[in-house]
């Protein structure tokens, strides 16, 4: 009987850890270090709407959206309304993606990129905390603290810039929509992109 109680117990506290980052739900918090050094945490980020973009710079599908400067052209009109923008970089050293913060630095002001910040992810631990699967991948948390969309950047799943321009952006839906104060029409959707190059 005491073995059952204390397995119990235990399933009690993993379980809620192992949990699916869900829409309509409480975000998860994090904290993490920029590119130039600073801590930002989402708890100081109440009030307003964040964005989380996850990265890889070597990335086909990434590079989609920023050698044509889509990316960067979101990243201006929505930080210019009051959203935070954060572009994640979850590669873990030795892999494919991986870049050090003066190698994101010189990356950034090469592409004219303008996210609030860069967070380093090297350990994976805001990767695997929002189970961020591509790059990119887009979360975004109301003021509230709350998720209201998790997937794909648009429904145009390819690698081929041409395609921007006939595609659904679903950032810029949710948003919209959101600081409406209507629903967002599609909440989730598959993300698509380079698998998120995790430590093994």
């Amino acid at each position: 009987m005491k073995r059952k109680l204390t397995l119990a117990l235990l399933l009690l506290l993993v379980l809620p850890a192992l949990a699916s980052v869900r829409v309509g739900e409480a975000a998860p918090n994090f904290t993490a270090t920029d590119s130039y050094g600073h801590q930002h945490s989402l708890a100081q980020y109440k009030g307003k709407y964040v964005v989380l973009e996850w990265h890889n710079q070597g990335c086909p599908y990434t590079k989609k959206h920023y050698d044509s400067g889509n990316m960067q052209k979101l990243q201006k009109l929505w930080t210019s309304k009051g959203v935070v923008w954060f572009t994640v970089i979850s590669s873990a050293p030795g892999t494919q993606g991986y870049v050090t913060a003066t190698q994101e630095n010189e990356y950034l002001k090469r592409m004219g990129a303008a996210p609030t910040a860069v967070l380093l992810d090297p350990r994976g631990d805001l990767g695997h905390l929002y189970e961020a699967k591509t790059t990119p991948h887009m979360f975004i948390i109301n003021p509230r603290g709350e998720l209201i969309y998790d997937g794909a950047i648009d429904d145009k799943s390819t690698s081929d810039p041409a395609d921007i321009a006939g595609a659904t952006n679903y950032v810029t839906a949710a948003l919209e929509q959101s600081m409406a104060g209507s629903a967002v029409a599609v909440p989730t959707s598959r993300p698509y992109g380079c698998s998120v190059k995790y430590a093994k």
